[in-house]
C-alpha cells in the first residue's frame, strides 16, 4: 500500500460539499491536514455555488480551485427522485463537465475519486452472496443506470486523468435527509410516533456509517495501486426488520408498521451487500462503527 501524499497536504476539490456526505468528507480531510475547497448548490464558506450543467462556470471554478485531488459527490442520489431527466443530466452531463474542466488544467489533479453507487449491481446479490467488483452490473432503476453510464463516460478520460470509481453501498448518519429510510425510522422513534408506513420489509442492506465512508474517501486520495473501482462496504448486511428491532431496543418501545403498497417498488433490489476485500487492500482496515452505534448516534443526535 503506497501513500504518495504522506507528509504532503492535498488541496482537495469536493463537489457537493454542502450536502450530507460532503460535510463529513470535508471534516475528515481537514482533520488529516488537507485543504478543502468546494462546489455546491448553495454558497457557504469555502463552497462556491456552481451548476454542474453550466460547463463554462464549472471550468472557471475548477481553474480558480487548482486542486491536487478531487472527490466528486455532487449528484441526484435519491432512487425515487421524480425527475428522471434531471437524474441523467446531473449524474452524467454534470460529471462530464467536471472532468473536461479538470483535464484542461495545466497541472491536472493527482487523483479524481468519482462517487458511483453499488446500485449498479441491481439484484445480483439475490442469492445472498457478497458482491465484489468483478460482478457484472445489472442496474434496475434509472438512478443506477445513470451511475453506470457515468462510469463508462468517465473512462473516456482515463488517458488524461487518474480516476478512481467508488461504489458505496447504503450508508447513513446524523444529517441525512428524512426521505431516506434510516433517518425516517429514527425520526419516528425520536418523536414518539407509534406507527410508520413502509414498503417492503424483507430487504437486506449494508447500513454503513457516513463517518467511515468519509474516512474511505480520504484514504482513496492518499493511496495508490490495486485497481480503479472499489466497493465501499463492510460485508455486513442487515434486514429492515432487524433495524426496526434495534431501534425499538434503543428507544424503549416498538412501533407498529403498516406496509403501504405505494412504497413497494416493482424493481426493488432485495439484497445488497458488498465484499470489502479489495478496498481494504487499498486503504487498510476500515473504522468499525456497528449498526447499533450508528443508530444510537442518530437517535441521540
Amino acid at each position: 500500500m503506497v501513500t504518495p501524499s504522506e507528509g504532503r497536504p492535498l488541496r482537495v476539490l469536493v463537489t457537493g460539499l454542502g450536502g450530507f456526505t460532503g460535510r463529513y468528507v470535508a471534516d475528515e480531510l481537514k482533520h488529516a491536514g488537507h485543504q478543502v475547497v468546494g462546489l455546491g448548490a448553495e454558497p457557504a464558506g469555502a463552497v462556491a455555488r456552481v451548476d454542474l450543467l453550466d460547463a463554462q462556470a464549472v471550468h472557471a471554478a475548477v481553474a480558480a480551485a487548482r486542486p491536487t485531488a478531487v472527490v466528486h459527490l455532487a449528484a441526484i442520489a435519491y432512487v425515487a427522485h421524480g425527475d428522471v431527466g434531471g437524474i441523467y443530466q446531473t449524474n452524467i452531463v454534470g460529471t462530464h463537465n467536471l472532468l473536461a474542466a479538470l483535464a484542461s488544467l495545466s497541472t491536472p489533479p493527482d487523483c479524481v475519486v468519482l462517487a458511483s453507487s453499488a446500485n449498479v449491481y441491481g439484484n445480483a446479490g439475490g442469492r445472498g452472496d457478497l458482491l465484489d467488483e468483478g460482478v457484472a452490473p445489472a442496474p434496475a432503476n434509472d438512478y443506477a443506470v445513470s451511475k453506470l453510464a457515468m462510469e463508462y463516460m468517465a473512462r473516456t478520460w482515463a488517458d488524461r486523468l487518474s480516476i478512481v470509481f467508488a461504489r458505496p453501498f447504503n450508508y447513513t448518519g446524523v444529517g441525512q435527509h428524512p426521505r431516506f429510510l434510516i433517518p425516517k425510522l429514527v425520526e419516528h422513534f425520536r418523536s414518539g410516533k407509534r406507527c410508520i408506513a413502509l414498503g417492503n420489509l424483507d430487504v437486506w442492506r449494508e447500513f454503513m456509517d457516513v463517518r467511515a465512508v468519509a474516512w474511505v474517501y480520504r484514504r482513496l486520495l492518499e493511496t495508490s495501486g490495486g485497481g480503479d473501482t472499489f466497493n465501499i462496504c463492510t460485508g455486513r448486511v442487515h434486514s429492515l426488520r432487524e433495524v426496526l428491532a434495534t431501534m425499538a431496543s434503543i428507544a424503549g418501545y416498538a412501533i407498529d408498521v403498516e406496509v403501504n403498497p405505494e412504497f413497494v417498488r416493482d424493481n426493488e433490489v432485495h439484497r445488497l451487500g458488498g465484499d470489502p476485500s479489495l478496498l481494504q487492500q487499498r486503504v487498510g482496515t476500515l473504522p468499525d462503527h456497528d449498526l447499533v452505534e450508528t443508530l444510537r448516534w442518530m437517535y441521540q443526535g
